[in-house]
């Protein structure tokens, strides 16, 4: 036996985006702004006193490198993961930036801060394995006139 049932009705809508240009989604990126180390013992690994310094431009200006995101890029540690990579001279940022030649690798002990979308932050210690979630640091110093040093 064969019974008629009537479907509900669909109804579709177009949901737009609010960080949307013209008819095109704005891209989801992170930006990764790396802290460098400068304690003595800043390879045994980040603690909260050590002094953190931004790094930089050869011009002064901060350095924040950025990733789209995408199969590789799917959240805070893959940003994290690939700011590591360009601070160890293995890759350039999505827009082509590299990390400058006078300026130690990114290391155990430095500090990579994330802003994902949505604005939201994170700051990750560099561990010997991957990375650890950290409060914001507060010691955060500019060095006057120099950058983060190389290597001793």
């Amino acid at each position: 036996m064969t019974t008629f049932a009537t479907r509900p009705l669909t109804v579709t809508a177009r949901i737009t985006d609010a960080d949307t240009i013209g008819s095109v989604p704005a891209p989801t990126v992170y930006t990764a702004t790396v802290y460098i180390n400068t304690h003595p013992d800043n390879f045994d690994g980040y603690e909260p006193h050590h002094p953190l310094t931004a790094a930089t431009h050869p011009d002064g200006s901060p350095l924040h490198l950025t990733f789209h995101a995408s199969d590789g890029i799917r959240g805070h540690e893959a940003a994290a993961e690939a700011a590591f990579e360009v601070g160890n001279h293995q890759r350039a940022d999505d827009s082509g930036t590299y990390w400058p030649t006078d300026i130690r690798s990114v290391s155990v002990g430095d500090v990579i801060k994330i802003t994902g979308p949505g604005h939201w932050i994170i700051h990750l210690r560099v561990d010997p394995t991957g990375f650890t979630p950290v409060p914001e640091p507060a010691h955060l110093t500019a060095l006057a006139g120099a950058r983060p040093a190389r290597h001793r």
